[in-house]
């Protein structure tokens, strides 16, 4: 049976700590912003997940002790190669989730909101089949399948029309 999300060991420095879902979230943003300017600053993570700089020093840190980032006070933080990978597989989830859950026709920034929520949640197998799902729909090309069409009515008009 798979362990939930968030539950998992996770190895660092020679030991093994679990990683926890706000941790999960730092590293998602962490990675995130690193993607786009190399070094993440407190007061960037702190913009991305509306918390005050504090808070993310701190977290800083925790993760700099399980070998999840390196922390240099005053420079920001850079991800090690195993806090990359989470942050990595952690983003991907919200992205999967994010387009599957447009897909259902749910408006941002409920979509983002529960993507955040779920991410954590959901077994990898889960995952994989709405990633399966998403390339599924994606195969259409730019037209809208008529399934879809018919479905995205639906939760908007509360009805079907019948051609």
């Amino acid at each position: 049976m798979t362990p939930p999300r968030g539950k998992e060991s996770r190895k660092g420095n020679e030991r093994e700590w679990p990683t926890t879902r706000r941790e999960e979230d730092y590293l998602e943003a962490i990675f995130t912003i690193q993607s786009e300017k190399c070094v993440a600053r407190a007061v960037d993570v702190a913009r991305l997940l509306d918390v005050k700089s504090p808070c993310v020093t701190e977290m800083f840190s925790k993760l700099d002790r399980k070998g999840l980032l390196v922390y240099r006070k005053y420079e920001g933080v850079t991800l090690t190669t195993e806090g990359m990978r989470i942050g990595m597989a952690v983003k991907d989830r919200h992205d999967s989730l994010l387009i599957f859950l447009k897909n259902l026709d749910v408006q941002e920034p409920i979509a983002s909101k529960d993507a955040c929520t779920l991410e954590h949640d959901l077994s990898p197998e889960t995952i994989m089949q709405i990633k399966r799902f998403n390339e599924f729909v994606d195969m259409s090309g730019d037209d809208i399948p008529i399934w879809l069409a018919s479905f995205k009515q639906l939760s908007r008009q509360g009805k079907l029309h019948q051609v």
